[in-house]
């Protein structure tokens, strides 16, 4: 398989991001690729908070949680998907399918041996992401669900959505670092530019190209069972703690979806609403972090 490996030097200036890299080149069934994972907290941690990205971003998105959770005492894992962040880039973009990015996800969880996991998701981090309850239920014990969704190909996808993935597929060299500026105006230059470190020019973003054309939009689209499935797992046989947070000012996956997705989360208290958050509500995460914290463990 070709694939592309970003420069450690485009990586060399991250404001707020002080964490070395962690690598995995032995995962299972990805023979050839190097993915890379943050690893922060105690490793004896009895909690591991896992912290799935989306599109079109990575590890970096969860740098104002992740030292709430640490602080607290846990250990937190953020992995950057195939195609993203830190971790190689296969060139051919037929290579990104649903079942590629969540065998990758199921892999590191399995070669870290995480136990006690809090899933912590966003847009394609929770398409993936809450389908892995139902396949480790021994491993995963929390959610914390922001902005996203199951892809279950049976509901219309919203509006705002059709629009991004027609708007996506016309601009195949996406400016990344731009769309979070527009997303979330507080954002720095310096911290745009982060966002587009991983991604030197158009020939490493297949990734991004491909994530909005893969969401399922029919009942027979690659991953529209499982998320069926999945869905009725949480629905019915979930017996986690969950936490939501929604980000009001989300044109994508903003409040009607999400208080469709509570439906199906069985015992899921009533959302946390940020009334200024946007689609990518890592960026106003700090006091996310903080509820949820306070949420699971209230001594």
């Amino acid at each position: 398989m070709s694939a592309l490996r970003t420069p450690e030097d485009a990586f060399a200036h991250l404001p707020g991001f002080p964490w070395g890299p962690h690598y995995l080149d032995d995962l299972r069934g990805y023979a050839g690729l190097r993915l890379h994972y943050l690893d922060e907290g105690p490793r004896a941690a009895e909690t591991t908070f896992l912290c799935i990205h989306g599109e079109p971003t990575w590890a970096y998105l969860f740098r104002k949680m992740l030292p709430v959770f640490v602080q607290a005492g846990h250990r937190v894992v953020a992995p950057d998907l195939f195609g993203f962040g830190r971790s190689d880039k296969p060139i051919d973009d037929a290579v990104y399918t649903f079942d590629f990015h969540r065998n990758a996800l199921i892999a590191v969880v399995e070669a870290l041996d995480l136990g006690d996991v809090c899933l912590v998701v966003q847009d394609w981090g929770g398409l993936l992401g809450l389908t892995l309850p139902m396949q480790m239920p021994e491993r995963i014990t929390r959610l914390v669900v922001m902005n996203t969704a199951l892809g279950t190909g049976d509901e219309p996808l919203s509006e705002g959505f059709v629009a991004w993935r027609a708007w996506a597929a016309k601009n195949p060299d996406m400016l990344v670092g731009r769309l979070l500026g527009r997303a979330c105006p507080q954002l720095t230059p310096a911290e745009c530019a982060a966002y587009d470190a991983p991604f030197p020019d158009v020939r490493y973003k297949a990734g991004v190209r491909r994530f909005p054309q893969l969401v399922p939009d029919r009942p027979n689209a690659p991953g529209a069972a499982l998320s069926r499935q999945s869905r009725d797992y949480l629905s019915s046989e979930w017996t986690g703690a969950s936490f939501m947070a929604i980000g009001l000012r989300d044109p994508v996956l903003g409040p009607t979806v999400m208080r469709a997705l509570h439906r199906h989360i069985r015992g899921c208290p009533p959302p946390m609403e940020v009334a200024d958050g946007g689609h990518f509500l890592q960026e106003w995460g700090g006091r996310v972090a903080a509820n949820a914290l306070a949420h699971f463990f209230p001594d």
